[in-house]
């Protein structure tokens, strides 16, 4: 390459006319970038949906303070808690859309509430052992198929099967059906209880509904005996002019919790469909006293009902003075509840 060459393949202030390219073009790059990521504009964009953020944060951190005096909407809220985490990507699409500064550091105020009250049911918290295994299904009275719904919780192998919404044009069929795999059993008004250990002390328990739908076994099991309950909680209802109307749920539930502080025995099991979560502060005169053992030892949040597309856990394993090793749902039936099993260790 000759003098004159090198000189032409030059600019005027010393650079190639490919690194004039390459600096022009990094250039543009931070001026597009600049314009489009205005750094004053930044904190003005995306205030609603900051708002919005922020509301969201105060009602999962202030959720126990919505006040249940109008149509119940506190227990309303708390029932289907868990689901308002969907709010929270939904927001962050959107301040990332909106390219506002302001509304992702507001979404992290929802995300960082939601994950303390329920992150801990996220991850893998069963664990091997335990010497008894129980399970509870609501089989629902308009069951079309009793007879493969007996069957499936046979296969289940629980050493206690808890049943509601027994109704007794069915009683005898489900008592056959199970008889093979559980001796000893006992049916209370619209509950029963099957057990492969000896029952004792089986009573129906008042939680003031009229009629019967819990009752209360001491189970003799191979490490102590146990004392079982099996309830089935008045059902609630979402209605316009009404609310959420948890009256007679809320009033059973108080009964229930009375009933199980007396309990003289120390281990004590809970079984059945409470209509409620354990977020739900109308169930706190059982919850405060016992233990889920979903929440201690299972995975994910357990939901059972409805069973086509689960979105709350209503059926409860509840325990006092015993330790949950793991917890699960079990495979649809032919119920619109799912049953839900524990396997628990005694003292």
């Amino acid at each position: 390459m000759t003098q004159a060459q090198s000189s032409t393949d030059a600019t005027e202030d010393g650079t190639t006319p490919y690194a004039g390219a390459a600096s022009g073009a990094r250039a543009r790059f931070t001026a597009g970038f600049l314009r489009w990521w205005r750094p004053r504009g930044m904190w003005r964009r995306g205030l609603v949906t900051a708002a919005f953020a922020v509301a969201l944060a105060l009602v999962l951190f202030l959720h126990s303070d919505v006040p249940n005096r109008i149509g119940n909407l506190g227990s309303l809220l708390e029932t289907f808690l868990p689901w308002f985490g969907l709010a929270v990507p939904v927001l962050l699409a959107v301040a990332l859309i909106r390219r506002s500064a302001t509304a992702l550091i507001a979404v992290l105020l929802p995300a960082v509430v939601w994950l303390n009250l329920f992150g801990g049911l996220l991850g893998t918290k069963s664990a091997a052992g335990g010497d008894l295994t129980v399970l509870t299904h609501n089989v629902n009275a308009q069951n079309p198929d009793p007879d493969g719904t007996a069957r499936d919780l046979v296969a289940a192998g629980a050493d206690i099967v808890a049943l509601e919404e027994l109704p007794e044009s069915q009683q005898r069929r489900y008592a056959k059906d199970l008889a093979a795999a559980y001796r000893y059993h006992s049916v209370q008004g619209t509950v029963g209880l099957w057990s492969k250990y000896p029952l004792h002390g089986v009573r129906p328990v008042d939680i003031r509904m009229g009629w019967t739908r819990a009752m209360r076994a001491a189970v003799s099991t191979p490490h102590g005996q146990v004392a079982v309950y099996v309830a089935h909680l008045p059902s609630v209802r979402v209605k316009f002019d009404a609310g959420f109307t948890a009256g007679q749920r809320d009033r059973a539930a108080g009964a229930l919790g009375q009933a199980i502080a007396h309990e003289p025995l120390q281990s004590v099991v809970l079984l059945g469909d409470l209509n409620g979560t354990m977020n739900d502060r109308a169930l706190a005169s059982v919850t405060a006293q016992m233990r889920s053992t979903q929440g201690a030892a299972g995975d994910g949040f357990g939901f059972s009902w409805p069973a086509s597309f689960p979105m709350a856990r209503i059926d409860q394993i509840l325990v006092k003075g015993v330790e949950p090793k793991s917890s699960w749902t079990l495979p649809k039936t032919g119920s619109d509840h799912l049953p839900v099993a524990a396997r628990l260790q005694l003292p």
